[in-house]
């Protein structure tokens, strides 16, 4: 199952709008949030979101290039790892 999930970290200056905005991409393109977690430091807003692509018609590439432009777009930095590529990175 983990090769279907991505984790994408949300990181820059706090402002509105930024969860809603992500969110609706990941709806847009089929992916279900598996799990999210944000925090706010000194201003600074990051986000881990847990996403599931299984059901989704579109590539792992599409997903993640259409997140990285709405990263873009929010002057924010979206990162999108495959979760099983992310475990391992994390385990050396």
């Amino acid at each position: 199952m983990s090769d279907q999930q991505i984790i994408i970290t949300v990181s820059g200056v706090d402002k509105v709008g930024i969860v809603s905005k992500v969110s609706t991409v990941l709806a847009e393109y089929g992916v279900n949030i598996e799990d999210i977690k944000q925090t706010l430091m000194q201003g600074h807003f990051v986000m881990f979101m847990l996403g599931n692509i299984e059901k989704s018609k579109y590539t792992f590439k599409e997903i993640k290039e259409a997140l990285t432009n709405t990263g873009e777009e929010l002057g924010m930095e979206i990162w999108v790892q495959r979760k099983d590529i992310f475990d391992k990175m994390h385990n050396v």
